[in-house]
């Protein structure tokens, strides 16, 4: 299995073999001696070369990240042989897109104006649910187009707060 893992923007090659002792792992053309265990949901128990490592994943409606220790990482994996991926890799992920409300809530702080320049990753809006608040981060590098929610404005699940072109 052939894939592409994306951390912080740079892009790394991953082969993956079953052999008789379990996964042959080369990454960027490097045999990599890798063993591991899912401890529990989103945590992994990994031996990189004789060192270990433990694995938090972080799912959020718009991105992955991963931890190991306290440092925080952007995650992306992309199978080149998947469509979606493809796509992706010849640029169709260019253009508008919409950040979404992961869940009903109430936004309680717009932190960029309409025509801001943003980063990837970087927060646009907060969200307030269960009394734990969400930030909602931009999907990509652009100029934040239009902000549909206003601070106080109460959200549902799916509704569009802004458009990030």
């Amino acid at each position: 299995m052939l894939y592409d893992v994306i951390i912080d923007g740079k892009t790394f090659r991953l082969e993956l073999e079953r052999s008789e002792d379990g996964w042959k792992c080369r990454l960027d053309g490097e045999e990599v001696n890798v063993d591991g265990i899912l401890a529990r949901r989103d945590v992994l128990s990994v031996l990189i070369n004789g060192k270990a490592y433990e694995i938090k994943r972080e799912v959020t409606p718009t991105d992955t990240h991963l931890w190991v220790g306290s440092a925080r990482y952007s995650a992306e994996l992309r199978d080149p042989r998947a469509l979606s991926s493809r796509r992706k890799a010849a640029g169709e992920d260019h253009g508008p897109r919409k950040l979404i409300a992961p869940m009903p809530g109430k936004v309680v702080r717009v932190l960029l104006k309409e025509n801001a320049e943003v980063e990837q990753g970087q927060g646009v809006l907060v969200v307030e649910a269960m009394k734990m608040q969400n930030e909602i981060r931009s999907p990509k590098k652009g100029i934040v187009q239009k902000i549909v929610a206003n601070e106080g404005t109460a959200v549902n699940a799916g509704d569009v707060l802004a458009v990030v072109a």
